[in-house]
């Protein structure tokens, strides 16, 4: 583990503990005069269905004897998760994550906070979850109407010589970007840890406050309160773990004396930190982010065996036949390269389709005619067919543009070489003309929008995958979003579940929502 020492982190925090505890009656939990006590902290966030190992990163099985071999070797070890256990794999999906959540059993999971994707299904499902769970389900500012709280808002772990209370939160932009159940109110976040840490010092006299925040570490849109933010309000936190943004830390940031960690996602690092404790206070912490590889944690016999018969029942799955076409979606010499194709057409539109099922209104959706990688054949389609349509592990994300970024955005696409990956295959809401020089130059005219040109003054919603969002293929302008949201969903699985919906059987049809057009030059 990588040695990391906070000094002033460390005074900081004591300065905190006694401030806290002034007054308070004596420790519930034994301790001794001077003695140095340590806590091993285990944590990841943003897991996401990711069950199985990819290409030797990540998965549940190497995971889980990368904690066995901490607890063979410490002495006091805590497993927390900071959210957003759901919504990612199909095989996950495929069981509302109930291979995830016995495995989080099996590994010993203390706590989980709720994230903003556990609320994708509906509140029977999460119930379904959380019965399932021996762990502990933390939200403090996520009420029900008749003031109980969904799960718990702390949860308080007594260890010889110090208490720990660990406060989970969840960022109000649930409400905005996933379908909780009206039944459940969402509170202000920093309120919610003040009132919390205040609890958990002076009542049940905690030594160490640890909040599992999924809030991220970045603001996705304005109003956002993020872990920094609640590291610079919230006096008496001693280690917050982050989720929802995703991020990876090579080491903690420190603000205000207190270190926010995060573990990146899909289980591909394990936060590996260990806290010192002396007469009620935290002394010391040290951190890394452990990669989690099958080379160096090879798979735990017992998690393999628990996942086996879901891995079985979701690959025999992949021959189910989910569409059947009148003829074969054409993919020729990467015709998604050149021209509207019918394929691009079905991934274009059922992107915007996923994300309106979920409640979230937006104008259009796009992909880069490189994303699609092979046709589809005549009659019967299965799960593997649409997978090697669509081989690549893209998300699905909702972006937020000014008008006058969106007519700069096509104004980029009209400058997009015949060719290119980069060349977009648009949703059915978007109309326009590529006027081609002689030179082989383009432009674009011509662009509406659900019937009406783009509008300078006004906000557009975008549905695409998370390359383009990230700016990939040239796509700079989508980094301008002021409000972008990871729906966590990967394109192949959305596109899966609307070949579902569709009449059968499926036609391969354009409907002229891009138009070529020659320039002579005359």
């Amino acid at each position: 583990m990588k040695k990391t020492l906070f000094k002033f982190f460390c005074f900081t925090a004591v300065i905190s503990a006694v401030l806290f505890s002034a007054g308070c009656a004596v420790s519930p939990v034994a301790r001794e005069a001077g003695a140095v006590y340590e806590l091993t902290v285990l944590h990841t966030n943003d897991h996401h269905g990711t069950v199985l190992s990819k290409n030797g990163v990540a998965g549940l099985a190497e995971r889980a004897s990368f904690v066995k071999s901490v607890r063979a070797s410490r002495h006091n070890v805590l497993v927390l998760d900071a959210g957003d256990i759901n919504t990612g794999s199909a095989l996950s999906n495929m069981f509302d994550a109930e291979p995830d959540i016995l495995a989080y059993n099996l590994i010993g999971y203390d706590a989980v906070t709720f994230g903003n994707h556990e609320f994708d299904k509906s509140l029977s499902v999460l119930h379904g979850q959380m019965r399932r769970s021996v762990f502990a389900w933390l939200s403090a500012n996520i009420k029900k109407s008749d003031g109980s709280y969904l799960g718990a808002p702390f949860l308080i772990k007594d260890y010889e010589g110090f208490r720990v209370g660990i406060i989970g939160l969840t960022t109000r932009r649930t409400t905005v970007i996933a379908s909780p159940d009206k039944d459940l109110i969402f509170t202000d976040e920093i309120e919610a840890a003040s009132a919390m840490v205040k609890q958990l010092r002076e009542k049940e006299k905690c030594d160490v406050i640890i909040v599992l925040s999924h809030l991220g570490s970045e603001a996705e849109a304005a109003g956002q309160n993020t872990s920094i933010m609640l590291a610079e309000k919230v006096a008496g936190i001693d280690l917050i773990i982050d989720g929802h943004s995703h991020t990876y830390f090579p080491e903690p940031e420190i603000v205000n004396g207190v270190p926010v960690v995060s573990a990146n996602e899909w289980g591909k690092f394990m936060g590996e930190g260990l806290l010192t404790i002396s007469d009620g206070a935290v002394t010391g912490f040290e951190w890394s982010p452990v990669e989690i590889t099958s080379g160096a944690f090879p798979p735990d016999a017992e998690m393999e065996a628990l996942l086996r018969p879901y891995v079985e029942e979701a690959d025999a799955e992949l021959k189910e036949v989910v569409m059947r076409t009148g003829a074969e979606f054409e993919f020729g010499n990467k015709l998604s390269r050149y021209k509207e194709i019918a394929l691009g057409d079905l991934v274009s539109d059922a992107q915007v389709w996923y994300v309106r099922d979920k409640g979230l209104e937006v104008d259009f959706g796009f992909c880069n005619g490189g994303n699609i990688r092979a046709p589809l054949p005549a009659g019967d389609v299965t799960k593997e067919n649409l997978l090697t349509v669509l081989p690549f592990e893209n998300y699905l994300y909702v972006l937020t543009l000014k008008g006058s970024d969106v007519i700069e955005l096509f104004d980029f696409i009209g400058t997009i070489p015949r060719g290119s990956g980069a060349f977009p295959q648009v949703s059915k809401e978007v109309r326009y003309t590529l006027v081609y020089s002689q030179d082989g130059s383009g432009y674009i005219s011509g662009v509406t929008v659900n019937g009406q040109p783009l509008e300078p003054e006004r906000e557009y919603r975008i549905v695409t995958n998370d390359y383009l969002a990230g700016g990939g293929d040239g796509y700079g302008i989508l980094t301008r979003s002021t409000d972008t949201f990871n729906t966590s969903m990967l394109l192949s699985d959305v596109v899966i579940e609307y070949v579902k919906t569709l009449p059968q059987p499926v036609m391969p049809v354009t409907d002229g929502r891009i138009s070529i057009s020659e320039d002579s030059g005359i």
